[in-house]
């Protein structure tokens, strides 16, 4: 949250600056009493408000004026704080037109620049923002907005938005779930490699070479600690070291404390879950790495699939951040080869080989044929069927035989009228079924085009093009997510409604509609 700190003593000494500590710190006492007292509808509200005043200044006021008689906790607040509105651009859609032609009319209402009054973290270059209560640059949504805008010719918002990852990796060692400051404890699932390989096929190798101290900060952020680990110490941050001392990755969260933005829903939760003897903090966390997935929430991160209190999202070796990591891992070996300093290049794909095999020992289900997810507690896999089992495809470390396998396993349980679903597992949460997810369309279907399954991705595409399609010519909007398996619901689950805009299910489309009959895209590499 950023805070001005200019006074009447001193005007030309403080600026505005954005600040790193985030709202809940900055605020204590007061934002907890917002977010409890639910003065606001939903929490991000409150954590994406601006403060007129310093902090110091503003909780001094709040102590004195809140034993009034008459004090109004919302009118407080409406003096010292400019609030969110929700953002009015005045476009009306016109469903008689194309789905993909109301899209490229949507770009433009999507850009955003940032604005020094506001709680965002600064970034140098304009960018795309999701829709709907996010309004900030979100990590791995950002790399499916970019596919839509190379459709769409907008070459310079792609490079905008590298530069503001990079931008972002210089400043804070790694990229944010979004530019909040109460995001910087966490990221999102790595896709930074991959939009420098998108931006490398449009402006040519030296893309990877430009961005490779980038792209190994963001490595060495995943992996930081890994020396660390011994038979004694096998956990330590996002590193986790197995049985056979080989070392995988877990989605992780420096704090463990309540999410600013969904402040009361964790409180509430917590009170819930001690219940059960669980410590407040310890699921806080797990809470905030499940996050970090992207996949908040899924039954993928809980004990009992229909119980968040049973969250255990750091137990948890996710199959398709390994593979992830794989693919950042083959990215720098290529940079580094092409670079002026190529000695890193063969250890890199010596890391890239070793993950590899990890991977198979750790979440290939041989019995099964499919790729799941690895408790570290239970040291056995997980039994939560989901689309992570496609990211190994996706990057091109399973064999011809496993893609086999999970090709039919996706035919078979997840191909629904309307896509696929999220997982096989029906628990309430939104990334689980009935819900279809614009970018898990789009990465089964480069999986499976990638081992030759043209067929079924071009079914996956057209069946999810079509939903889209419907919901447009009934609503006029593009939502964040849908339900395949009931084409007539909206889809459900989640801490907040369903919300439209929306920047990766526009890109996907596009990407789709566009590379429907390609059977090998020529970015993926």
């Amino acid at each position: 949250m950023s805070v001005s700190r200019k006074s009447e003593h001193a005007p030309q000494i403080y600026s505005t600056v954005p600040a790193i500590l985030p709202p809940d710190q900055l605020f204590g006492p007061l934002f907890h009493d917002v977010q409890m007292q639910h003065v606001f509808n939903d929490s991000i509200i409150f954590a994406d408000s601006f403060p007129k005043r310093s902090p110091e200044e503003i909780l001094s006021l709040y102590e004195i004026q809140k034993h009034d008689a008459d004090f109004s906790l919302l009118a407080f607040i409406e003096t010292y704080f400019e609030i969110p509105k929700q953002v009015d651009t005045g476009y009306v859609s016109n469903r008689s037109l194309p789905t993909a032609e109301h899209i490229q009319k949507l770009w433009p209402l999507l850009t955003q620049q940032y604005e020094p009054n506001s709680s965002l973290l600064p970034l140098p270059k304009p960018y795309s923002v999701p829709g709907g209560r996010f309004r900030g640059l979100y990590y791995w949504d950002s790399f499916f907005a970019m596919l839509g805008l190379r459709i769409a010719g907008d070459i310079d918002s792609i490079r905008d938005m590298v530069e503001n990852f990079a931008y972002l990796i210089d400043a804070y060692g790694h990229i944010p779930n979004a530019n909040r400051s109460y995001y910087l404890s966490r990221s999102q699932p790595p896709f930074f490699a991959l939009m420098v390989r998108l931006l490398g096929d449009i402006d040519g190798p030296d893309v990877l070479v430009r961005y490779l101290p980038q792209l190994q900060k963001e490595y060495n952020y995943w992996m930081d600690g890994y020396f660390r680990l011994n038979d004694y110490e096998v956990t330590f941050r996002r590193v986790v070291r197995l049985p056979d001392g080989c070392i995988l990755n877990r989605y992780w969260d420096d704090l463990a404390a309540p999410r600013p933005e969904s402040y009361a829903e964790d409180v509430e939760l917590a009170n819930y879950a001690a219940a059960y003897g669980v410590t407040p903090g310890i699921l806080y966390r797990h809470i905030r790495a499940a996050c970090e997935s992207g996949w908040d929430f899924s039954s993928r991160w809980f004990g009992d699939p229909t119980n968040m209190a049973t969250i255990h999202t750091t137990d948890m070796i996710p199959v398709d951040l390994n593979s992830l990591l794989y693919y950042l891992e083959e990215t720098l070996s290529l940079a580094y080869r092409q670079s002026s300093f190529t000695a890193p290049s063969d250890q890199f794909a010596r890391k890239a080989e070793e993950r590899k095999k990890a991977i198979m020992a750790y979440c290939w289900d041989p019995r099964q044929a499919f790729f799941l997810d690895h408790h570290l507690g239970f040291h056995k896999l997980s039994g939560i069927w989901s689309l992570a089992g496609i990211f190994p495809l996706f990057v091109g470390l399973a064999s011809q035989e496993q893609a086999t396998a999970v090709h039919e396993h996706i035919k078979s349980q997840f191909l629904k009228d309307g896509g696929v679903v999220t997982s096989i597992h029906q628990s309430g949460q939104q990334w689980d079924s009935p819900n279809g997810w614009a970018p898990l369309q789009w990465l089964t279907c480069q999986g499976l085009l990638r081992y030759g399954f043209r067929e079924t991705a071009a079914e996956i595409s057209r069946r999810w093009r079509a939903l889209n399609d419907r919901v447009y010519r009934d609503s006029g909007k593009m939502m964040e997510k849908y339900d395949v398996v009931n084409l007539g619901e909206q889809a459900g689950g989640g801490e907040y409604p369903n919300q439209d805009g929306f920047g990766w299910t526009n890109g996907v489309y596009i990407d789709l509609e566009t590379h429907v009959n390609d059977d090998s895209p020529d970015w993926v590499k």
